[in-house]
């Protein structure tokens, strides 16, 4: 395979940017999840949904199967006969299984579509497993799927970080907590209707807490006071909610490329002026939204072709210096280590490249802390390379085979 250098890596990502500027925005990450009919309502429960103080709700509500008689606190007003009813705190619609045509059907739908994207988002492929042991206050996470296999926590506010179209799936196998005055902060043209919590045991959001994206529990969700929600509430058992504002998040908006400027038209048999040109007609900001998009995720792809580059380049002077600093490494290196050791690891893992663990930690960079990507990065290289156990411990096994390679 051919090899680039990293000159020509980054005018391959500045030629893509340009050449394909006006069209539709690359998104990084996974696929986003397809909620069906689901996707009409901004919460959606089967056995009830309840609010007490003054709520704020921007779109529809829906429950099934069970009655409107178990959605409380919103003072209903139904219309004989009607397919739905409203509330002074809903500026949408709200839906019961017990209203009139079509309602029953469409609602069994929405519900069975829930489930179905809770199926699918739940089933993904991760990127990143087990990130800081439940406990991901403080991060800025990029587009991809991240798993835990036991609770997960945000006591401090989480930052997601990319353009307009990337996504972003969560897979909970137990609670979600999000403490009190804590918030999931979106940067870089990140929306909140591309990322899906898939939560198997209870979302809770804590007193005024700022919350982003779509929560598909399998369970119950819970907003505490003051919390506010910038998505959808899809829950499999029930919703609660006090005094909160939950809005249904928008989509991004396709990009309107700018007009470029008309050629004057030369005259045909005629002495009479040509007619001026017709100026450019500037891009619109969802043109920039689009385009900040795009580039984020061709500079992922740019990681990932660097991590190839280096892995694929053994006697490369970035990889050879790599190899070389490892080499120097004599303590044994495990999570929770710290130190200069640690960043010669992550920096020779990320030259070797060996799948997706190692471009991950390629995208975080390299630093000081010996966390669960530099794990699942050391893991997948002591796998590669045919050490067992593959544990993602830096010990006597993993200092042989570097010591005696030629990498």
């Amino acid at each position: 395979m051919k090899m680039f250098n990293k000159v020509s890596i980054g005018a391959l990502v500045v030629s893509l940017v340009l050449g394909f500027a006006g069209q539709a925005a690359l998104a990084a990450g996974p696929a986003a999840v397809n909620l069906g009919s689901a996707g009409n309502f901004v919460i959606l429960a089967k056995t009830g949904i309840s609010t007490t103080g003054s709520t704020s709700i921007v779109g529809d509500l829906g429950l099934s199967p069970a009655a409107a008689s178990y959605i409380t606190g919103f003072a209903l007003t139904l219309p004989a006969a009607s397919a739905f009813s409203t509330s002074a705190l809903v500026t949408g619609k709200v839906y019961a299984s017990d209203y009139a045509d079509p309602t029953p059907a469409n609602l069994t739908t929405a519900v069975l579509d829930m489930q179905t994207a809770y199926t699918d988002a739940a089933g993904r492929v991760p990127n990143v497993t087990e990130l800081g042991a439940g406990n991901i206050g403080g991060l800025t996470l990029t587009p991809g799927v991240y798993k835990w296999s036991t609770g997960l926590t945000i006591p401090t506010d989480v930052t997601l970080s990319g353009g307009a179209n990337d996504v972003w799936i969560f897979q909970v196998a137990q609670n979600l907590n999000i403490s009190s005055a804590t918030k999931i902060v979106l940067a870089g043209g990140a929306r909140a209707s591309n990322i899906f919590w898939v939560v198997a045991g209870q979302t809770t959001l804590g007193t005024t807490a700022v919350f982003n994206g779509n929560i598909l529990d399998q369970t119950a969700i819970v907003l505490n006071t003051g919390a506010t929600l910038n998505g959808r509430a899809l829950a499999q058992t029930a919703v609660t909610l006090d005094s909160n504002a939950v809005t249904t998040p928008t989509s991004a908006a396709p990009a309107v490329p700018a007009t470029p400027a008309v050629p004057a038209t030369p005259p045909s048999g005629t002495s009479t002026s040509a007619t001026p040109a017709t100026p450019a007609v500037p891009a619109t900001p969802s043109t920039n939204a689009a385009l900040q998009a795009q580039l984020n995720g061709l500079l992922g792809t740019l990681h990932s072709l660097q991590a190839q580059q280096a892995a694929q380049q053994g006697s490369s002077a970035s990889a050879s210096a790599f190899g070389q600093q490892v080499r120097a490494i004599v303590a044994d290196l495990s999570t929770g280590s710290r130190g200069s050791n640690v960043t010669t690891l992550q920096q020779f893992l990320i030259s070797q490249g060996k799948g997706p663990a190692a471009q991950a930690l390629a995208r975080n960079g390299a630093t000081t802390y010996f966390g669960t990507l530099t794990r699942a990065a050391l893991a997948e290289f002591q796998q590669s390379v045919g050490i067992t156990p593959a544990s993602g411990y830096f010990g006597p096994k993993t200092r042989a085979y570097v010591n005696s390679s030629s990498q």
